[in-house]
């Protein structure tokens, strides 16, 4: 085992560290809130890079109070997003499990969304209001444990990305009772919510996203592993002990070579200081963003970086563990410099 005063180096955090199934995030819970009003939990957009702002310190008890401080922030745009249907899911003693789905008219998607066909086929003999009526009934019998919207991102309404292939994913609900928020779905199925419909400006929210992949690497880049002494007589930059000779076998928790990036990670409290659209607030830098291109659709600004790289699908979600006491948000200047270097 490890000496206690010089513990194994290199570490083994967010282990096994493999390449993830999507490139974009999975979000695996969704906090309970106090909310009285059914309100959507989540949303997705596109990271199109970052600047900096200049903020006014409103913190009284800070020693920049009043003065203006410089945050590097990260530019995510934001288009709506598209109702497709709703799922309800019903507790087992294997957890969680679909109890049912209703979908919104086929034909009706078809046309907000042509690319949706790429995606999933035509539910011509799906009888949305028979559905939603069954996951009425379970509601009112106790059969369900949570209701989730099922919504699909719109590519086709930027520029940027080169996938016009929409995405779908389950978007959490709060607020109300079951029942309330499955007549709130019924309600929006084919319509579109943005994201002013779901967050305000100064609230806290979790990113969920992809880093960006970096490949096979060696366990000094992978792990943190300190190089060899340039004496050794094999090679400097691994383990120098792979396990013991008795049983002849390398454990998991051997630091060695292998994927490093392309993983999903989750930043907590990140901070919204801004939700704006293009036409009200410019925020494309002259000569547009590195990798990117231009903004045209709705945007937000969030305080600090963000996992991945330009282009890369983020998705938010209501902070899990959110801070308290947070002061008013006053930006007195964006930066729209170029970012190209000259």
């Amino acid at each position: 085992m490890g000496d206690t005063h010089k513990p194994k180096r290199g570490s083994m955090a967010f282990s096994p560290r493999k390449r993830a199934n999507r490139h974009f995030g999975r979000v695996k819970s969704w906090p309970d809130t106090d909310s009285k009003e059914v309100r959507v939990q989540g949303f997705a957009g596109w990271k199109a890079g970052m600047t900096h702002v200049l903020l006014r310190d409103t913190n009284p008890g800070s020693p920049s109070s009043g003065q203006e401080v410089r945050k590097a922030v990260t530019v995510v745009e934001v288009p709506p997003m598209r109702v497709l249907g709703v799922r309800g899911y019903a507790m087992t003693v294997y957890g969680m499990q679909t109890a049912g789905e209703a979908w919104a008219d086929s034909e009706k998607l078809s046309e907000s969304i042509p690319e949706l066909s790429r995606r999933v086929p035509k539910r011509l003999e799906h009888d949305s209001e028979a559905h939603h009526a069954a996951l009425s009934e379970k509601a009112e019998s106790g059969g369900l444990c949570e209701v989730r919207l099922i919504v699909a991102t719109q590519p086709h309404t930027m520029n940027s990305t080169s996938s016009k292939k929409p995405e779908l994913m389950e978007m959490g609900l709060t607020g109300g009772d079951l029942q309330a928020q499955l007549e709130w779905a019924k309600e929006h199925f084919g319509g579109e919510i943005g994201i002013d419909d779901v967050y305000l400006g100064g609230s806290d929210i979790d990113v969920v996203g992809i880093t960006k992949g970096k490949g096979w690497q060696g366990s000094v880049k992978r792990f943190g592993v300190k190089l060899l002494s340039h004496k050794n007589s094999k090679r400097r930059r691994q383990g120098g002990n792979m396990g013991d000779f008795g049983t002849s076998y390398v454990r998991k928790t051997i630091r060695q070579a292998g994927q490093l990036g392309y993983h999903q990670r989750t930043e907590f409290n990140k901070r919204i200081l801004r939700i704006s659209n293009p036409e009200d607030n410019e925020i494309t830098p002259d000569g547009g963003f590195l990798h990117y291109g231009e903004v045209r659709n709705p945007y937000i600004i969030i305080q600090g970086s963000l996992p991945g790289p330009a282009k890369r699908l983020l998705r938010f979600r209501d902070a899990v563990r959110p801070r308290k006491g947070l002061s008013a948000v006053e930006i007195t200047y964006v930066s729209t410099a170029s970012k190209q270097g000259v």
